[in-house]
Parts: C-alpha cells; sequence; structure tokens
C-alpha cells in the first residue's frame, strides 16, 4: 500500500520545517565574546582586553604602546601592555570565533539531500526526483543550541583564564627585572670595594706589611666578586628579556625604562579571612569545571534522547513514467534498532558524566588547599621582608657606621671596614629578594583567588570536553 500526499501538503510541510529551523538558527554576536572576557579579566587584573579603536592609520596600538613606553614601566602599565599586544594571548582568543561558530551551526538545521535517478529502457523512461529532510537533526536543534552555548561560555572562561595568567605572569616579571636590576647594582658595589681591597692588599704585600695568605685571600674574593657581578648582570638581562617577551614587544620598544627600587611593603599584611570562600566564588577554574559538568549532562541527555533512533529523514518523492501521469508522494528513511539499541552509548555518556563529577569535586580541593599555601607564602615573605626591612638591613648600617668610628680611631684595619662594608652591602641584597618575594608571593595569592593555577585549566577543559565525546 503506498500513501500519496498532494504537491502543496507537501510544500507547506516543507516550508513548515524550514520555518521551524531558522526560527531557532543563532547569529553572530558583535563582539565575538571578547567583552565578557574582558569584563572576567578586568574584575581580577583592573586591565581589559578591549583594543583601543583605530585610527586613520591604524597605529592605535603602537601610540598607546609608546605612550606607555615613554615613562618608567610600572607593573600596571607592563600588564596593560601584555594584555594589549602578546601575539599568543590573541591568538588564543581566537578559539572564541571557534566556539561561537559551533554555536551558530548547532542552530541550523542540516540542508536537505537531493537525489535524482533516470532508468530507460524498451522505449520507456522513468524518472525519480526526491528532498530528504533530517527530522531528528530539526527536533534536536534546541537541545545542540543548549550544548554548545555553554561550550561558548566555557571557551570565555578558558580566555579569561588565560589573560589572568598572563597578567600574573607578567606582574611578577615585572618585579623580577626591577629586583634583579638592584641586586646587579649593589653586586658592582661589592666588586669595586672587592677591588680596592685586593689593590690595597697588593701594594701593603709589596712592602712586607701583609702576609702572602691574606693577600691570596682578598685577591680570591675579588675574583669572586667579578664572577657575581656577571652573573647578577646576566640575570638582570634574562629577567628583562623575560618581561620583554611577555609584554609581546620587540626592537626598539625593548628599551623601555624600569624603576630603580622594587614598591615599599604595605604597612600591614592582609587577613586571611574567607579566602577559600572568595575561590570558590571567583576561581575560573572552579566554574570552568561546574560549566564542563554541565555540559556533559546536557549532552547525555541528547544521548538518552537519541539512544534508540538516531536516522530519522523524510521527504518529498516525485516519479515520472513514459506515457504515464507523473506521481507524487513521501518517502521516510528510519535506522531499524536491531542490533544497536543505543546502549552502549548511553552507558558511556553516564560514564563521561561521572568523571566529569568527580574531576569538578577534585578541582574545587585543589583550590581551596592552594590558596591556603599561597597565603602561607604571602605571610611568611611578608614577615621575613619586614624583618630584613626593620632589623636586619637597621642593624648592619649601624655596624657600618661603628666599623668606621673605630677605624678612624686606629683600633680596626682598613680589611675589617671593607668587610663590614662588603657584608653590608650583601645584606641589602638579601632585602631584595625577600621584598621581591613578597611582591610575587603577593601576586600568586590573587592568582591563587582568582583561579590561575598550574593544572586546572587542562582539568576544566578536559571536563568539557567529555561533553562533547558523550554525543558521539
Amino acid at each position: 500500500m503506498t500513501t500519496k500526499l498532494s504537491i502543496p501538503t507537501l510544500r507547506a510541510v516543507a516550508a513548515g520545517a524550514m520555518l521551524l529551523a531558522l526560527s531557532g538558527c543563532a547569529t553572530f554576536s558583535k563582539d565575538g565574546g571578547l567583552d565578557a572576557v574582558s569584563a572576567l579579566t578586568a574584575e581580577r587584573t583592573g586591565q581589559d582586553l578591549r583594543l583601543p579603536k583605530a585610527n586613520a592609520d591604524g597605529a592605535a596600538i603602537q601610540d598607546e604602546l609608546n605612550q606607555l613606553l615613554k615613562q618608567p614601566l610600572s607593573a600596571d602599565s607592563a600588564v596593560r601592555i601584555a594584555l594589549l599586544n602578546n601575539r599568543g594571548l590573541r591568538a588564543s582568543l581566537t578559539e572564541l570565533g571557534v566556539a561561537e561558530a559551533d554555536l551558530v551551526q548547532a542552530g541550523r538545521m542540516a540542508n536537505p539531500g537531493f537525489s535524482f535517478s533516470r532508468m530507460s529502457g524498451g522505449g520507456e523512461t522513468e524518472i525519480e526526483r526526491s528532498v530528504m529532510f533530517d527530522l531528528v537533526g530539526l527536533l534536536t536543534i534546541p537541545i545542540r543550541r543548549d550544548i554548545e552555548s555553554r561550550r561558548f561560555e566555557s571557551a570565555k572562561l578558558v580566555a579569561a583564564t588565560e589573560a589572568v595568567r598572563l597578567a600574573a605572569d607578567t606582574r611578577k616579571g615585572w618585579f623580577n627585572a626591577v629586583a634583579a636590576v638592584q641586586s646587579a647594582r649593589y653586586a658592582e658595589q661589592v666588586r669595586e670595594a672587592a677591588g680596592a681591597s685586593a689593590e690595597l692588599a697588593q701594594r701593603m704585600a709589596k712592602v712586607g706589611n701583609l702576609s702572602a695568605l691574606d693577600q691570596a685571600r682578598e685577591q680570591a674574593f675579588s675574583a669572586e666578586a667579578a664572577t657575581q657581578l656577571a652573573r647578577a648582570r646576566h640575570n638582570a638581562t634574562a629577567a628583562r628579556e623575560q618581561l620583554a617577551r611577555q609584554m609581546g614587544v620587540w626592537s626598539e620598544n625593548t628599551a623601555f625604562q624600569l624603576p630603580d627600587k622594587l614598591p615599599v611593603l604595605p604597612a600591614a599584611p592582609r587577613e586571611a579571612g574567607n579566602i577559600e570562600s572568595l575561590a570558590m566564588q571567583q576561581r575560573l577554574d572552579v566554574r570552568l569545571a561546574k560549566l564542563g559538568t554541565e555540559s556533559t549532562a546536557r549532552a547525555l541527555g541528547l544521548t538518552k534522547a537519541t539512544g534508540v533512533i538516531n536516522v530519522l529523514d523524510a521527504g518529498y518523492v516525485n516519479s515520472s513514467k513514459s506515457g504515464s501521469p507523473r506521481e507524487n508522494g513521501y518517502e521516510i528513511e528510519l535506522a531499524l534498532p536491531i542490533f544497536d539499541w543505543g546502549g552502549a552509548r548511553v552507558a558511556k555518556a553516564e560514564a563521561l558524566y561521572m568523571q566529569s563529577v568527580h574531576r569538578t569535586a577534585d578541582t574545587a580541593i585543589n583550590a581551596r588547599s592552594q590558596v591556603r599555601e599561597a597565603y602561607s607564602a604571602y605571610r611568611t615573605t611578608y614577615d621575613v621582608a619586614r624583618q630584613h626591612r626593620d632589623e636586619l638591613v637597621p642593624l648592619r648600617k649601624k655596624i657600618s657606621e661603628e666599623s668606621l668610628l673605630r677605624y678612624n680611631g686606629m683600633l680596626m684595619s682598613v680589611f675589617e671596614l671593607l668587610a663590614d662594608a662588603r657584608a653590608q652591602i650583601a645584606g641589602v641584597n638579601a632585602a631584595i629578594d625577600a621584598q621581591r618575594d613578597f611582591w610575587i608571593a603577593e601576586t600568586d595569592l590573587q592568582a591563587a583567588i582568582s583561579g590561575t593555577g598550574g593544572s586546572s585549566i587542562s582539568m576544566a577543559s578536559t571536563a568539557t570536553s567529555t561533553a562533547a565525546a558523550a554525543e558521539h
């Protein structure tokens, strides 16, 4: 038995299907998701990702760079340059376009299939034409759009995490560079003092007023001081180049100026308070893991919905034969669940969902631990830096002053005076390192609260990818 539909009826059905598909189509946003990423970044770094509007010759970015590089570079300026100019970050932001394209594609119905056949023989010709539509794809558009919408949100969180991580790394790079320059400056003073001591020892040895052993010691110390100066200068160059890479500058833009000193310590350290709760609210990796679990759950629903029937095509068929009137009708293609009832695919989707749930819990546990560890480092480095500032450096200065008085009173030798001077400079260097360590620890604490931990992204990204696997 063959059932036929009239051409007007089939046209109405096709038009209705097309209208339903078009009404659910997603469109590309004006900003491509960058505004949301910029807002997330600004909340955590104080800097946004939006590029300046291009002027007549399209040199708006370079103009802003020139303005920032004209004056001694601050930590905030370095972060702004990195977010504006780092090509690695800009490359990662293009993933937003990929995710949004998938979202738009998920909101569109698959193109209909058209088939044409012509058979002739015995003086007769038979022609058959058909147009087929994917009904399962049409009916599951809302679910697929919801899944891809969550993935688009995940892509925004990933991009924001990359931006926040770059900002933190750039800020730490700035502290390292400034501290390295300070250390190199003091290492040069140590070398000068050691050179003066070695020259004096050589003169005194010539006239017999210094033993060969003492002279050799002073010369060895002078050589060691020269070696340490060379290393300090290289460390300053390496730290500066690392900062330049993070900011994405090259050529004449690498001639930026750094301030002479690190920022002073705050009057008091921040209290721990509710940093764990803040981390659970603000950490991007935790939000990303939760969103990945939601996407996996939604994909599980799609898998169950299409577990038995995942191929259902329907369309219009037109057939004509020589000497016979044209015949019209419809055709339905259905995959019969004889060998595969979809149980394996559903079981796989359920396993992937539980995997995502456990990874989300693991991410939250790690986040809490990381923020506690980061606060311990922050508080310890603050106490150490404050002790250097308030006790050790003043004591070294007092010792140097007393040594000078004793030298003027001929109560100590010039070599003892120079040794005290070298010890004072070494103490200042230790204070610089302690101050640098505090500011790096402070940056790490902010990163631990906002969520830029080392392996957090990879785990969250894996949770998101399980949603994709659950559909297949």
